[in-house]
């Protein structure tokens, strides 16, 4: 596998964080390619939400000042061998989308972490600075157990 599209709600905390950290493990996990887009996106591109780039800042990742959110577009299905959705209703909404897709190539990211098969990644959006902590430490955890 060399390419991951991360994806959550409106592309704004839980999956643009797990971009920044898939890109800073990218070379290690022999990834050519990471992206991430929400299934409920702003047709209009925003900037991440200022407490996730906030909490990536404080564990040292580098940000790309020009990012932008997306909404998931069809040909995201050719572009990246598997979508990983940060929650369940993420992941159905993107069966709706990709019908066709095989149930390998549509997964939730945390099925990578031992002991979390199934389980989301809490969107921090309307929680405190503690949230995006708690979602930044999920992310991690299953970006270091990721085999692609």
């Amino acid at each position: 596998m060399s390419s991951v599209l991360l994806v959550c709600r409106a592309n704004l905390c839980r999956s643009p964080m797990a971009e920044v950290v898939f890109r800073a493990c990218a070379l290690a996990l022999g990834l050519r390619r990471v992206a991430s887009a929400g299934v409920w996106a702003s047709s209009r591109p925003e900037r991440m939400d200022p407490r996730a780039a906030a909490c990536l800042e404080r564990r040292r990742y580098v940000l790309d000042p020009k990012w932008r959110s997306r909404k998931v577009q069809r040909e995201d299905l050719a572009k990246f061998e598997v979508l990983l959705a940060l929650d369940n209703e993420v992941l159905d909404e993107l069966r709706r989308i990709f019908p066709e897709a095989p149930p390998q190539r549509l997964r939730l990211l945390l099925d990578h972490v031992p002991g979390m098969a199934g389980q989301d990644v809490p969107d921090p959006y309307y929680s405190s600075a503690q949230g995006f902590e708690h979602a930044l430490d999920l992310i991690e955890r299953a970006v270091g157990s990721f085999r692609p």
